[in-house]
């Protein structure tokens, strides 16, 4: 029986990453920092596994296979399949990220991938004078971006935000950006790891080598259009459901809780994500309660229609759901061959997602970026 499920994390060691989401209570040892911290993901060999209850051990992809719309919703599972939409991450920048970019789904897809990648970030933590790039200050053509990136002068067309704690930035696909060191966010996004890296400030990795770049893939990816407004503006009240995010990819609003709360789903056919970014909170489902603190997350299945929340003191809450009524695009069917789909050609190789033939992007192939390097 299914019931609100919390789950372990996944750490990643990053040549940017920092120690700070060990202040969050959590051990990442024996990695030398924690740049992310995977903290529910369906990614394939990254998938996330049951902390705790009589599905502890199993990883989301299993449970998916078992409870399908019972755990994701009925829509979501015709739409999804065996694949979780979501990924959701805490990141913490000791050093300037690349600056980069992601496919939007049919560029991805047409490249041999399933999903694109849109994103959004909720600041948790920002050191005086950290930065984010969000896009390009005014219009530029291909050509002239081109000729800055040449000139190894990228930085000086793009826009450059000032961000503090609590603030939101929706990084749409196809937006050129990347955090700035001193920032700690929880970042929720597509599930895909494809990053096309544009510039990384000729950083070397640990064995003295310049990080590959992908500055040829990148280019149909990006959007040269001018970030008009690139920081999202919401009000909130406490105990209150306060949208922050509403696009096709995901739904997700800020709860600010300093007294029980009770919420109605049974409107909604989806899971329902709850993330605690400050604070020690609650959920109550299913005859079930899990305690959650700053940088932990609970699932709750599709089946749930009624929930409660409570904090110690005051709590705030990230609330994310993928809405079907916003879907873009065919539904997946067991067996569906995106690469086939949009190149009109057959493929054998279901588990092939860079295009190379092989399976789980082990192609060993150099000119293969459907994986974060």
């Amino acid at each position: 029986m299914l019931y609100p499920l919390k789950f372990l994390p996944l750490f990643k060691n990053k040549i940017w990453g920092g120690n700070r989401i060990a202040g969050l209570g959590f051990d990442y040892s024996p990695l030398e920092n924690c740049g992310e911290m995977w903290i529910l993901s369906g990614v394939k060999d990254n998938e996330s596994v049951v902390a705790g209850g009589a599905l502890e051990g199993n990883n989301l992809s299993e449970l998916l296979e078992i409870f399908m719309g019972d755990l994701v919703g009925e829509a979501n599972y015709k739409h999804f399949g065996t694949d979780f939409p979501l990924l959701i991450k805490i990141i913490d920048a000791a050093e300037d990220l690349s600056i980069q970019v992601h496919p939007d789904d049919v560029l991805a897809r047409s490249r041999g991938m399933e999903n694109g990648k849109s994103e959004m970030w909720y600041v948790m933590q920002a050191e005086e004078g950290s930065k984010i790039i969000d896009g390009f200050k005014t219009e530029v053509t291909q050509e002239e971006y081109e000729e800055f990136l040449r000139l190894g002068k990228i930085e000086t067309i793009l826009n450059e935000e000032r961000p503090q704690a609590g603030d939101v930035y929706h990084i749409p696909a196809g937006r050129v950006h990347a955090l700035g060191k001193g920032l700690m966010v929880a970042e929720i996004q597509q599930t895909s790891d494809c990053t096309y890296r544009i510039y990384d400030y000729n950083r070397k990795d640990a064995k003295g080598n310049l990080r590959e770049l992908h500055t040829a893939e990148a280019l149909a990816a990006i959007d040269f259009h001018p970030t008009k407004e690139a920081k999202t503006r919401y009000d909130y009240e406490p105990n209150r459901t306060a949208k922050l995010v509403d696009t096709p990819e995901f739904t997700t609003s800020l709860i600010v809780l300093d007294k029980p709360m009770r919420k109605d789903f049974s409107d909604l056919d989806s899971f329902v994500v709850y993330i605690c970014i400050d604070g020690i909170a609650a959920v109550k489902a299913l005859e079930s309660i899990e305690p959650i603190h700053a940088g932990e997350c609970v699932l709750l299945p599709a089946m749930v229609d009624n929930v409660e929340l409570f904090a110690q003191g005051t709590a705030k809450l990230l609330e994310v759901y993928v809405d079907p009524k916003q879907y873009v695009g065919p539904d997946r069917v067991e067996g569906f061959d995106w690469l086939a789909e949009f190149t009109g050609e057959d493929s054998d190789e279901e588990d092939c997602h860079c295009g190379h033939g092989h399976s789980h992007c082990d192609c060993g192939d150099d000119d293969c970026h459907c994986h974060e390097h």
